[in-house]
């Protein structure tokens, strides 16, 4: 599927997914997120920088995975994910490191805020550890700033999770 393509099924989806929010009678219009400063990866990596938080979640795709966010399911829009995006931001040279090592202190915390049990860190990390390879080898990656590196970082790290913690 091209770019293009994805980028105008995510708008559509999320479109679908706000009218669906939006008929819930039960909440008063406006009380939700802002989905550009408060969701997304912006939000997670500048959670007390608002014009940071909408300028990144813009470049990063456009915004549809913060609107996403905030329609679908807004209680992504804080938590354990920002808490996770936040270390990852604040720590993001640690934690290639340990990734790359396999074990680390900044690396067992993040699993510990996403809730991955100890049995299964092996296999987030493992995950983890293949995944930011394929990111590495591209040739874009090293054109990336610091700030793009961390929130690949923060997908491939989620992603390990989803697939190797959750019972």
């Amino acid at each position: 599927m091209s770019l293009k393509k994805a980028a105008i099924l995510s708008v559509l989806l999320s479109m679908t997914q706000f009218s669906a929010h939006a008929q819930d009678t039960t909440k008063a219009p406006g009380t939700g997120p802002n989905p550009f400063s408060d969701c997304g990866i912006g939000a997670a990596l500048f959670s007390e920088t608002k014009w940071a938080a909408v300028t990144s979640n813009v470049i990063w795709d456009v915004g549809t995975t913060a609107v996403t966010s905030a329609t679908a399911s807004p209680q992504t829009c804080n938590g354990k994910q920002v808490a996770a995006a936040t270390l990852i931001n604040d720590t993001y040279e640690k934690l290639v490191e340990e990734t790359a090592r396999g074990d680390g202190e900044h690396l067992t915390s993040l699993l510990n805020i996403l809730e991955c049990g100890e049995a299964r860190q092996g296999l987030a990390i493992e995950a983890t550890r293949s995944a930011m390879g394929a990111l590495v080898a591209d040739p874009g990656y090293a054109t990336q700033d610091r700030t793009q590196k961390a929130a690949r970082f923060y997908e491939a790290v989620d992603s390990a999770v989803s697939k190797s913690c959750s019972a």
